[in-house]
């Protein structure tokens, strides 16, 4: 499993031209779902980025947690994460999960998540998506599990 995490000031996801979901200041999670993952990989990584002391405190240090802050996410299934581009010049995907465990293991994430009391928005999984974000830093991290 791989999550992107970008710390944004906003971020928006328009699916066929209207919004469908968005927040404001907090995190944007492009997540991946490799052959294999589980649903304790889904857990550790949910709990990792909710305490990821990513934000700044009153001595612009990074000290603070998307709890901390009080935080959104907007989530997004990227199965792309798990593209392999180290042969050739065409991605391989064989590493990707089959759709139907990456969904549920997806809206799984979102569900461990949203435990934690943390307003989500999420794209659609499958959907041809457009993700825009105001990158806040730019701060971002690759987070495997």
């Amino acid at each position: 499993m791989k999550v992107l995490i970008q710390r944004v000031k906003k971020s928006v996801v328009n699916i066929d031209g209207a919004e469908f979901s968005s927040i404001n200041k907090g995190i944007l999670a492009l997540v991946g779902i490799e052959k294999g993952d589980t649903k304790e990989q889904v857990e550790k990584l949910a709990k990792k980025v909710v305490n990821l002391r990513i934000f700044p405190d009153e001595n612009d240090k990074m000290n603070r947690s998307l709890l901390d802050i009080q935080g959104e996410m907007l989530i997004v299934s990227q199965f792309t994460l798990c593209g392999d581009c180290k042969k050739g010049t065409r991605p391989s995907f064989d590493k990707s999960a089959p759709p139907q465990i990456a969904n549920e293991l997806y809206e799984y994430f979102v569900s461990q998540i949203q435990t934690y009391g943390i307003k989500t928005g999420t794209g659609k999984f499958g959907a041809m998506m457009e993700v825009s974000l105001i990158n806040d830093g730019p701060v971002t991290f690759m987070l495997e599990g």
